[in-house]
């Protein structure tokens, strides 16, 4: 066994005895699993040890193997394990080799899940041509797990859902004279790219899909429209523009989208108000209209699920999240299905299926 430090075996006593979580995280461990065998690639998840929560691969192998069948999940950057030294474009670099090694030591099979099966880092695509280089190397350093980039542009007209994002994101980002360039590196190397925005910026991710064609664009969180302290008829406005732009920039056919997120405050739901366990029922009856929505734009072959945790487990626990999308789509085909919780995620993200899937 590796020995620590003093210092560091006091550190890691601390953290695991007062672990940070977010108040719905462990809600709903004992509801019955719905359609059991169903396979999942979790689509969009993070690692973290932060301030206001911690969650690292023990939690996040602990919420996977809870009962619903994860059999792989997709590291989506959050900038937690970046570099704090070094030229600014490569620090992105610090954050991939730390979930590649999560990967690596899930692929051996001892833990269930196959978490980090598929890495998507950081770029801050205003840097223009200096992206090439970290990309160069992110593929080196992780040709088995890298698959493309994300960078966060959350933009709104209000204020409110910046109480709940702890580093504001720039502005102005896909409008930088340096982003297509920075962009035309990805497409050049066939790389995704995950984007996180509220709905009022997607007229600009469809002018994106239009521009690069041939470069699949994953839109994070159904597309997130921005509710936040508005009320009945505001919220009924806001979702008749969401409706209309989701069917606009489904019609991109390169145009992918996670459907999940649906637990961060910004959809005004209220959960994270709560202290009493949610179920499934609750949260489907909520999201329901924002899921039928995606499936409607993009259809099953270009939707995939996601937790999106720890950020959802603000409104839901990890076994009524998946119970809740589950029973939306109860309907659906069993092709449809399939492709929802696992086959469009083994697609774009290019995981192998090693479990039967």
């Amino acid at each position: 066994m590796l020995a620590l430090s003093a210092p560091v075996s006091i550190a890691l006593a601390q953290a695991q005895a007062q672990p940070r979580r977010y108040s719905q995280m462990l809600a709903g461990r004992d509801e019955p699993i719905l359609d059991p065998d169903i396979p999942i690639i979790d689509t969009h998840h993070h690692l973290l040890d932060r301030p206001d929560v911690r969650y690292m691969i023990e939690d996040y192998l602990a919420d996977a193997n809870s009962g619903h069948r994860v059999i792989a999940s997709v590291y989506v950057e959050t900038m937690a394990f970046a570099w704090t030294h070094g030229p600014e474009a490569l620090r992105p670099i610090g954050e991939i080799e730390f979930a590649n090694g999560i990967g690596a030591m899930c692929d051996s099979g001892r833990y269930g899940c196959r978490a980090c099966a598929a890495i998507v880092g950081h770029a801050d695509f205003r840097l223009g041509d200096q992206i090439a280089g970290l990309l160069d190397q992110a593929v080196q350093r992780a040709p088995e797990r890298f698959r493309g980039v994300r960078q966060t542009m959350l933009e709104s007209s209000s204020e409110a859902p910046y109480r709940f994002i702890p580093t504001r994101p720039p502005k102005g980002v896909m409008k930088s004279p340096s982003f297509r360039p920075a962009f035309a590196h990805l497409a050049r190397r066939g790389l995704s790219f995950d984007v996180s925005v509220f709905d009022e910026q997607l007229p600009e991710v469809i002018e994106l899909a239009d521009a690069f064609p041939d470069t699949a664009i994953v839109l994070n969180h159904c597309g997130l429209v921005m509710e936040m302290d508005m009320d009945k008829a505001q919220r009924e406005q806001a979702f008749r523009r969401y409706r209309k732009l989701m069917i606009e920039t489904g019609r991109r056919p390169n145009i992918y989208c996670k459907i999940g997120g649906l637990g961060m405050p910004f959809w005004g739901f209220r959960f994270e108000e709560r202290s009493d366990p949610i179920g499934y029922r609750e949260l489907a009856d909520a999201w329901r209209p924002y899921v039928e929505t995606t499936i409607e734009a993009f259809g099953a072959s270009r939707c995939m699920m996601e937790s999106n945790y720890p950020p959802d487990g603000r409104s839901a626990g990890f076994v009524p999240l998946w119970n809740a999308l589950k029973y939306i789509v109860r309907s659906a085909s069993a092709d449809d299905k399939a492709a929802l919780f696992h086959g469009t995620a083994a697609n774009v993200y290019r995981i192998a299926d090693k479990a039967g899937a």
